[in-house]
């Protein structure tokens, strides 16, 4: 078994695990980064793709958002499409504040980019991952690579590798708490080589279900459709997506460009928290530690907002401040759960209409909400900086 040492072992190359290693990098902290993907596997995984204003200026801040500010389109506006109708909403009028549009994968490609051509240590395709003695003063992890054994002894280890990883597990059951949410249906995720029907989101609200429309590039556009309860993709065949597609997001003067379907995957559409997020010497950053669904599109920026106070605590711990470090779960969970309270709000609005075992009270309760959603101002503003964060604490 090769052995090394190093102050803090990161688990998980996404957005969270990447932020926090090259933020170490920078500050002169030594780090590790741990992956169980490839390299290559991890820069072309389509993930999420909106990344609010805070998020971006704190990249930007910290010097890890220069390619996604010089490339990344804006959006300010979104509509509503139901009934037949658009109603546009531009909540960069209400908050000045926008969304920048950046796949995850361009952001990862970038900040893998960053980290390992300034000589910072990643070692991908890891396998049988452990931790190691979290409650003692001197935790390890152990993986193997395709060399054989290691263990890297360290001082803390950051859980960034996501809902399917291993770190989420090493928390106590007997002093944790997990509390989670079912919707009841899924979403059927789509990439189409199609370029978008319109310049940024639709989200179409009808009886037959919800469905969404998401530029992406000006060749690929993204797409969501509501889906029951234990459909598959086999219950999905292209003519069946184009259908309900045009059903629930067309209206006269603005059609849905058809095009060939790269990407066909059902979410199952959950989301939970884990409290606290931290154990002894393991912090989590990220889906290890809450899971959003996409109704909000907050997942990435909930794991950007964990790693920049992640990676500011262990930096204050090394000049001497354990307080940060204390009070790392404390700090993160706030915006956590507005987040969700958020987006169970918006899932009343998006989902409660479907005729198919829809509730007609919740389905006139919704109506309810988009009627002064619409037809308020101040609720419109309060809307829109949830929407858009703006109330996030950096």
């Amino acid at each position: 078994m090769v052995a090394t040492r190093t102050a803090v072992a990161v688990v998980g190359a996404g957005p969270a695990g990447l932020t926090v290693a090259n933020l170490l990098r920078r500050a002169g902290i030594p780090c590790v980064l741990l992956e169980t993907g490839s390299r290559a596997f991890i820069e072309q995984r389509p993930r999420a793709g909106f990344i609010e204003e805070w998020a971006v200026r704190g990249l930007e801040q910290r010097g890890l958002g220069e390619q996604l500010v010089a490339k990344a389109p804006r959006h300010e506006a979104f509509e509503f499409r139901f009934a037949g109708r658009r109603h546009p909403f531009r909540y960069g009028d209400v908050t000045g504040q926008r969304h920048f549009v950046y796949p995850q994968q361009l952001l990862v490609t970038d900040l893998v980019a960053q980290y390992t051509d300034a000589g910072g240590e990643a070692v991908f395709e890891v396998s049988d991952v452990r931790l190691h003695d979290l409650t003692s003063d001197s935790p390890a992890v152990t993986f193997r690579t395709a060399a054989g054994e290691h263990r890297i002894e360290c001082d803390f280890v950051a859980g960034c590798d996501g809902a399917r990883g291993v770190t989420q597990g090493y928390l106590p059951p007997e002093t944790t708490v997990k509390a989670h949410h079912d919707y009841g249906i899924g979403w059927l995720a789509l990439l189409a080589e199609a370029p978008p029907s319109a310049d940024g989101v639709l989200f179409g609200i009808h009886p037959r279900g919800f469905g969404a429309h998401m530029a992406r590039t000006p060749a690929v556009t993204r797409f969501y459709l509501q889906t029951a309860a234990g459909e598959t993709e086999a219950d999905w065949p292209d003519e069946r997506v184009w259908t309900e597609l045009k059903a629930r997001l067309a209206v006269p003067d603005g059609p849905i460009t058809e095009g060939k379907l790269i990407e066909k995957r059902i979410l199952d559409m959950h989301n939970y928290v884990v409290e606290p997020m931290s154990h002894g010497r393991l912090h989590l950053a990220g889906e290890s530690a809450h899971l959003v669904a996409p109704i909000a599109a907050k997942g990435m920026n909930l794991a950007l907002h964990d790693a920049f106070l992640l990676a500011e605590a262990y930096e204050a711990h090394y000049a001497g401040d354990p307080t940060r470090l204390a009070g790392y779960s404390d700090a993160c969970l706030p915006l956590v759960w507005q987040y969700q309270e958020f987006s169970q709000w918006l899932s009343d609005i998006f989902h409660h209409t479907a005729a198919t075992g829809g509730n007609p009270f919740q389905a006139r309760i919704a109506e309810a909400r988009m009627r002064r959603l619409l037809g308020s101002p101040a609720a419109a503003a309060a809307f829109a900086e949830l929407y858009i964060g703006k109330n996030a604490d950096l």
